[in-house]
């Protein structure tokens, strides 16, 4: 079966999902209860302890869960190593970089969307005039989201800038290095311009909208831009800057020079307020009573929205199947879909099986050398493995 075909089925088989899926709420349970194995799950532990062991990353928490029961929840190795050592805790509070991207701005926009306020195929300067500069007014929304806007991956870090309205002026300024809908470029530069764009027309800031529309209505109190001073005791450190290490500050260079807060970092929170949004995810928007989006919005989302005949493959945010999709490990379907932080977070989603997995670590702590690309990988094949209801189909 070719590619075309298998997300076509795919997309069908998640089109079901969303028509038969319960709202469920999170609560604790057995693996055995929702067809999972205790026994095959339980090697999550050797697994994330041997990267501690090898040096990957100081410590973890992984979080697993399937149709609404948290059946694997635990925190490995260390929270901090400098100055000093502290144990990581499952209630860690993590700086969780481009996951940004895919838990606020995306689901703003969306939000938007419903609203009319704003339509996918518009073109981005009808709304910000100035982005227009340089050939970019052909832009759309819908290549910003799905990183086909044809710009290149970040802003010029070489010269030294501050503030935030001197980075949209410079992302209004960028050249395009790609005819916009050609080519999939990963850019930190759209989601900025996608986050200066929720500001214009809801006239909020997207740290402000995206707490009042998405996070406090979930019950995401740990969640935030910017977190406030008492919760610094539990965020997770990341790495030196200008001598100092970063604890409760942002990571990501360019949004720590526009004050902290952006459409493409700056994003703090928890794997247990992370498993509500990737739980909404699953019940079409809807959690504890509370609708987020619409379920035509998450279908959006978690289905391919590239251009026709694109190889790599983006829903609104959600990463389907790019050279960034190794937290889908060696088992999960093609459909399903997820996203990564660079400070060493992920989330993945598999809606056929009703499952999602989330490993949170501070890889970059404390000298920015970690790695947990195979980490993610090896995590996500356990958890597909300890699935043992599924019936016997070819891929």
């Amino acid at each position: 079966m070719n590619w075309r075909k298998r997300i076509f089925w795919r997309a069908l088989s998640f089109l079901i999902f969303l028509n038969t899926v319960q709202a469920q709420v999170l609560t604790p349970g057995k693996p055995e209860e929702v067809g999972m194995s205790s026994e095959r799950l339980a090697r999550l532990d050797e697994v994330v302890q041997e990267a501690i062991t090898q040096g990957e990353t100081p410590g973890a928490v992984v979080l697993v869960a399937r149709k609404g029961k948290i059946v694997y929840r635990n925190a490995l190795g260390y929270r901090s190593l400098v100055p000093a050592q502290e144990p990581m805790t499952v209630d860690t509070i993590f700086d969780i970089a481009s996951l940004t991207k895919v838990i606020a701005t995306a689901p703003s926009i969306l939000i938007l969307v419903e609203e009319g306020k704003v339509s996918l195929t518009d073109q981005v300067s009808t709304y910000l005039p100035g982005f227009a500069a340089n050939g970019k007014g052909s832009i759309t929304l819908l290549q910003l989201l799905t990183h086909y806007s044809g710009l290149r991956p970040d802003l010029d870090l070489d010269e030294p800038w501050e503030g935030y309205e001197t980075a949209i002026e410079k992302a209004f300024q960028e050249q395009l290095i790609l005819p916009p809908g050609e080519e999939f470029v990963y850019s930190d530069i759209n989601y900025i311009v996608l986050a200066e764009l929720v500001r214009q027309v809801s006239g909020k800031p997207l740290h402000e909208f995206s707490w009042e529309r998405i996070f406090s209505p979930l019950g995401m109190i740990k969640t935030r831009f910017l977190p406030p001073p008492e919760f610094r005791n539990l965020i997770a450190p990341t790495d030196f800057r200008d001598g100092q290490m970063l604890r409760g500050v942002v990571h990501d260079p360019t949004t720590a020079r526009m004050g902290g807060s952006t459409g493409h970092a700056g994003l703090f929170s928890t794997v247990d307020e992370t498993a509500i949004y990737a739980q909404m995810i699953l019940n079409q928007g809807l959690y504890n009573g509370v609708r987020i989006l619409s379920p035509l919005s998450i279908i959006k989302m978690t289905t391919p929205q590239s251009p026709i005949g694109a190889t790599n493959w983006r829903g609104i945010g959600f990463d389907i199947r790019t050279p960034f999709s190794g937290p889908r490990g060696d088992l999960f379907s093609v459909g399903s879909f997820g996203h990564t932080g660079f400070t060493g977070t992920s989330l993945w989603i598999d809606p056929s099986h009703q499952v999602f997995v989330i490993l949170f670590t501070n890889r970059v702590h404390p000298d920015g050398m970690g790695s947990v690309i195979s980490l993610r990988k090896k995590v996500a094949s356990v958890v597909a493995a300890s699935i043992m209801d599924v019936p016997l189909v070819r891929e």
